[in-house]
């Protein structure tokens, strides 16, 4: 028990923490984590596990689409159409207890994930850069 709550408040810290593209990644791996239990379960024909692996996955997915403005760009009018489509293709395999859906969905996330993870990292070099310049300039004006 005492592990269990130690780890909560290690990723409850960790969320707080992060920044917006950090979010994301965990987000993405919170979903693909949540989505192969789901699987998993349904594989061994535990159905409540897999429904609750399959709305935390959805409830993933919908917070990410919470995240966007369609009527920014078109490149978040396009992810949320993503995710529009994983968030269907969920219910649709916990309403029919499909595991094919859920593997589409794992997959997609799986394929976007590694940009999420760049950009994030290219956030935080430009941060980091900003910060660095910043201190310069500081230094220099004293």
């Amino acid at each position: 028990m005492y592990n269990t709550r130690a780890y909560q408040q290690y990723s409850t810290m960790q969320a707080q923490t992060a920044d917006r593209g950090e979010l994301v990644v965990m987000l993405y791996q919170g979903a693909i984590k949540f989505l192969s239990r789901a699987a998993a379960a349904l594989q061994a024909g535990n159905v409540l596990d897999a429904h609750n692996g399959l709305v935390r996955g959805q409830d993933i997915i919908a917070e990410l689409m919470g995240s966007l403005n369609p009527e920014v760009d078109e490149i978040s009018n396009n992810l949320f159409r993503v995710y529009e489509y994983m968030h269907y293709r969920l219910v649709e395999a916990n309403m029919h207890k499909d595991p094919q859906p859920i593997e589409e969905v794992t997959q997609l996330l799986r394929e976007l994930l590694p940009a999420w993870q760049q950009a994030a990292v290219e956030a935080r070099l430009q941060r980091s850069q900003s910060q660095m310049d910043a201190g310069r300039l500081s230094s220099v004006a004293v």
